[in-house]
């Protein structure tokens, strides 16, 4: 009988600091799995290849919160290896479990009683000046290009789709996935996009200008930024906030949706609406309800 392998991505701390680590890769042992640990994943440098699973993989289970989802989405990148999180985190918007869940997890998974979840991936070019090809990266979440000098604004200058729209200074631009509108983006004023529209979307930060809302825009289409010549700073790009690099003045970058898709396994049909409104303990009886419940309850 084919051994089955699974790989457990967490954290350093969490599995230094208790029993849950330990006792779900014995859980995974039990169930018929050869289980590998890895914490800490390092980032690569921006434009690099990322170390990637084993083919013989059938699943990786995330023990810890969003961002080391992000850490494991690097393993599995151009892979067809699911991952499954379990919240161990704060948030844990991503993971589909939280801790006192993990048995139950666990066992699904080992029946293979589980979907899968295709998320969209933006894919990024960075052409620096003079440059005859670009560097390529990826994210789940989000592509931040912000100032490099704390104390100026970066001018840039935004197109879609090849049509110049808006040139402004700013603190930066977040360009994110529907994975990512509910991280970063949403802090910045960003609209939450459900994770079945395939769109990008892109939110000024502290943008200098009377046109600076955030713009959608479809699979199909682009969004790219220019760091003009006559910036006050030069630039710096993230992803994922973790792959980095400078940006010099007069580099362009392109954001597209990428061909490649990060697969997360779902054990319930808990549709997103529910996950939205639990992760943000949304107030969903507002206070002219509450106010006109009070009133019937004192009649």
């Amino acid at each position: 009988m084919a051994s089955r392998n699974a790989v457990v991505v967490t954290h350093s701390r969490l599995r230094h600091s208790g029993t849950v680590i330990s006792e779900a890769v014995e859980q995974l042992r039990s169930a018929g799995f050869e289980v590998r640990v890895v914490d800490n994943v390092d980032p690569p440098a921006f434009g690099a290849s990322t170390p990637r699973m084993d083919d013989g993989t059938e699943i990786v289970v995330v023990l810890g919160g969003d961002g080391t989802i992000l850490r494991a989405a690097e393993l599995v990148h151009c892979t067809q290896v699911p991952i499954l999180g379990v919240n161990l985190g704060h948030v844990g918007f991503l993971a589909e479990f939280e801790s006192f869940q993990m048995s139950e997890a666990i066992r699904r998974v080992a029946d293979h009683d589980y979907s899968i979840d295709e998320r969209m991936i933006a894919h990024v070019d960075v052409w620096l000046p003079g440059a005859s090809e670009p560097l390529e990266d990826w994210a789940l979440n989000d592509i931040t290009v912000e100032r490099a000098d704390r104390g100026k604004m970066v001018e840039l200058s935004i197109s879609v789709d090849g049509v110049e729209m808006s040139s402004f200074g700013a603190d930066g631009v977040i360009v994110s996935t529907p994975t990512g509108s509910t991280a970063y983006a949403f802090s910045a004023g960003g609209p939450v996009i459900w994770p079945n529209v395939q769109a990008l979307q892109l939110v000024p930060l502290a943008a200098h200008a009377l046109f600076a809302r955030p713009l959608v825009i479809g699979a199909d289409s682009s969004f790219a930024m220019t760091i003009l010549d006559d910036s006050m700073s030069d630039g710096w790009i993230c992803c994922d906030g973790r792959r980095q690099r400078a940006l010099p003045k007069g580099t362009r970058i392109e954001v597209r949706a990428s061909r490649d898709t990060l697969r997360l396994a779902r054990l319930s049909g808990v549709p997103f609406t529910d996950r939205l409104v639990t992760k943000f303990d949304l107030p969903v009886v507002g206070w002219r309800e509450q106010a006109s419940r009070v009133q019937e309850g004192g009649r």
